[in-house]
This record gives structure tokens, C-alpha cells and sequence, in this order.
């Protein structure tokens, strides 16, 4: 089984890559620039693949080239999905990973999937109009969208809060700043996400759009306490202002049942790692060895 995997170096692309490898794919990951038309086109045709997953694009909120977003995120898709659909043998199932941040600022708690989206910042605007696009090759495609909710885990960038304390903590550091300490989010473990891919790429219905989630929110006091708990150290936590972004989408928090249940009728379980597991797995990821 040939799965085409874009964004095998990035955060999720790298855990991925190995889930998907032990569960008997071969990964071939994409390696030509998705706004490269020909290049794409040319392995694409070269690769045959028979299921695709579509991590790439640029996930960070706070990223400085708004255009940045929509270049990616959507002229990228757009470009993969013609590249796909002019395949003799289209792939068994394509999946796109768009973000929970289109639901936007909305008072359901948990949210479920027909919650009407409300993006408030371009890269939450930019994943819903790669959604909206991606419909346009439903009739040629089998496809589903998965709109994951916050997850962390080794590797992350530390531009993300999740890193950013893990690796203060590791350091012992005296302080940290941060931004809004009172957001409530979702703080998934990126293992979860890629055995929730996995599975979508087999049981996912074809149009469908899947949360993948816990349902399971916290609020960043609540995250430095654990962490406090595992490392042994405290630290004075200020808030800058510069961190503090306008458009801040101040609670996100998802309905997994659709997912789940699809799990449940396919016999599997939906594990999820407890929330100091997942700390501790990306403090472990950045501890410094001392001799």
C-alpha cells in the first residue's frame, strides 16, 4: 500500500511517517514544492499512490506573512487535488488535515461538526476556504477533512506553548512570558492524531468531516501546575503583551463522538494518553542529560 505523505518532516509528519510504516504502508514522502505545478504533477504520476494524507501547510497562528497562508494552505491543495485527480487510478481515500480554529470563537462547548465555522484569524480563514475548495473534487475523490483540536508532543515547535514550557522547565529557568494565561483548550498527544489518521484513511466515509479530539479541556494555569508537578521546579509566570494576539480564540473544545463511534462500530478502541503522559513525553523530549 503506497501512501503519499506530505509534510513527513514536520511536526506531524515525522510521528506519522512511523505509525503509518508499522501499520504496513510504504510512506513515500512528497518531496516537490506544492506550489511547483509541473514537479507536483510529475511525481504524483510517478508515485501512483494508493492513499494520500495531506499534513502540510503552515500551522502556526502568530505566523508574520498573512499571505503566507492562503499560498499554502489552499493553492498547495488545490494543486495536490488537480495532481490527484488526473491520476487513471485515483488513491482509495485522501485525507486533508484542516484545524478545529475554523469553529472560531462560538458559544457550543463541546463543539460537534455542524457547528457553523467562524474563523477569526487567516490561518483558520485559510484551512476553511482549503475545505470549501476541496469540495469541488468530491465527484473525482474519495476525501475526508479532519479538523484536529489542540495536540502536542515531541518535537513541537517552541513557538508553541506546550515546548515553550517544557523546555523552561527542563532549563530550570526562573521565568517564563507568555500570552493569555486564561485560554481553555484541548491539549491532545500528536500519537492519538496519527492513529486517528490511520484509521480514517480505512473507515473514514468519503464527504465526511471528522473531529479529532478529546474533548478533555484545560487552561494554561492548569498545564503549568502539572508541569510543576513532574519537574520539581516552579517558576514566576508573567504575561507579555506582545504574545497576546488580537484575534485570540479563548475556548476550544471538541465533541468526539462522531469519531468515536465510528471507532466503536469498527471494534476499536480510542485510546488516549492522560494529559501527564503527553507533558511528560515532550519533557522528557527536551530534557538536558546531566552527567
Amino acid at each position: 500500500m503506497k501512501l503519499l505523505l506530505t509534510g513527513s518532516n514536520g511536526f506531524t509528519g515525522r510521528p506519522f511517517r512511523h505509525h503509518a510504516q508499522v501499520a504496513g504502508y510504504e510512506v513515500l514522502p512528497l518531496h516537490a514544492d506544492l506550489l511547483d505545478t509541473d514537479a507536483l504533477t510529475r511525481e504524483v504520476q510517478s508515485v501512483q499512490p494508493d492513499y494520500v494524507v495531506h499534513l502540510a501547510g503552515i500551522a502556526f497562528v502568530g505566523h508574520s506573512r498573512e499571505e503566507a497562508f492562503y499560498g499554502v494552505n489552499v493553492l498547495g491543495t488545490t494543486n495536490l487535488l488537480d495532481a490527484l485527480a488526473s491520476l487513471p487510478s485515483p488513491p482509495s481515500m485522501t485525507l486533508l488535515a484542516s484545524s478545529a480554529n475554523v469553529y472560531g470563537n462560538c458559544a457550543q462547548s463541546p463543539i460537534s461538526e455542524d457547528q457553523p465555522p467562524a474563523p477569526v484569524n487567516h490561518y483558520a480563514m485559510s484551512k476553511l476556504a482549503m475545505e470549501y475548495m476541496a469540495r469541488a473534487y468530491m465527484h473525482r475523490l474519495q476525501l475526508v477533512v479532519t479538523r484536529p483540536f489542540n495536540y502536542t508532543g515531541p518535537g513541537q515547535d517552541e513557538a508553541f506553548v506546550i515546548p515553550k514550557l517544557a523546555k523552561h522547565f527542563a532549563e530550570r529557568a526562573p521565568s517564563v512570558a507568555l500570552g493569555n494565561l486564561h485560554v481553555e483548550r484541548e491539549f491532545n498527544d500528536v500519537r492519538s492524531v496519527c492513529a486517528a489518521y490511520l484509521f480514517l484513511l480505512q473507515k473514514g466515509v468519503a464527504g465526511e468531516i471528522y473531529n479529532v479530539c478529546s474533548g478533555r479541556m484545560h487552561n494554561l494555569q492548569e498545564i503549568i501546575q502539572e508541569f510543576e508537578r513532574i519537574a520539581g521546579h516552579t517558576m514566576d509566570v508573567r504575561v507579555d503583551p506582545h504574545f497576546v494576539r488580537p484575534n485570540e480564540v479563548h475556548q476550544l473544545c471538541g465533541n468526539p463522538g462522531k469519531l468515536k463511534n465510528l471507532m466503536a462500530n469498527a471494534g476499536l478502541p480510542w485510546r488516549l494518553p492522560s494529559l501527564t503522559e503527553t507533558l511528560t513525553s515532550v519533557l522528557d523530549s527536551v530534557a538536558i542529560p546531566r552527567g
